[in-house]
């Protein structure tokens, strides 16, 4: 299930805020700047769907997010439990850190945890089947995809090759909730 909670950046055991509505997570994230919304298959994946059948079922969602953003590239990328790099994976991106470009992720399968540092506050926003977030470029923030990685996720990007993590230096993310899978 998604959800978004949100905490004053001084104080991680304090929950201000915790929504579950995925309508009431999109306004609460548009008001920081952030888009979630819902994506919908337009055909049934195989169980095991290649890059090309996961583009195709969301295909006209992908062309908005184009036409509206200026977006160049797109691709898949998948994580499994079993994967022998999974924990290298996993802590590449646990603290906090900016990219110069936008970071979009559509979740076709599984789940990942998007915590976001936005002015005083934090925003963890597990993000689901169905979800798509775009974190803004420059935006302070880290991802986690636990100990056990299960998800298939479409990435969209104006510059694969400018999309790197500038770490902030900041200790915070070690003071918030991890994604335990």
């Amino acid at each position: 299930m998604s959800e978004l909670k949100i905490f004053h950046d001084s104080q991680p055991d304090t929950l201000e805020q915790h929504l579950t509505d995925k309508a009431a997570m999109a306004k609460a994230l548009a008001d920081a700047g952030i888009r979630y919304e819902q994506w919908q298959a337009t055909q049934t994946l195989s169980d095991h769907p290649q890059q090309d059948e996961v583009i195709a079922a969301y295909q006209a969602d992908i062309d908005r997010l184009i036409a509206e953003e200026g977006y160049q590239t797109v691709d898949v990328v998948s994580m499994v439990p079993d994967h022998p790099e999974k924990a290298a994976f996993r802590q590449k991106f646990l603290e906090e850190h900016r990219h110069s470009e936008d970071e979009v992720r559509f979740f076709v399968e599984g789940q990942g945890l998007f915590t976001l540092h936005i002015g005083d506050r934090v925003y963890e926003v597990l993000c689901t089947k169905g979800d798509l977030i775009s974190v803004p470029a420059n935006t302070p923030h880290w991802f986690d995809m636990g100990p056990n990685p299960r998800f298939v996720a479409i990435r969209l990007f104006n510059n694969p090759e400018g999309w790197v993590a500038n770490f902030t230096g900041s200790d915070i993310a070690q003071r918030f909730n991890r994604l335990e899978n």
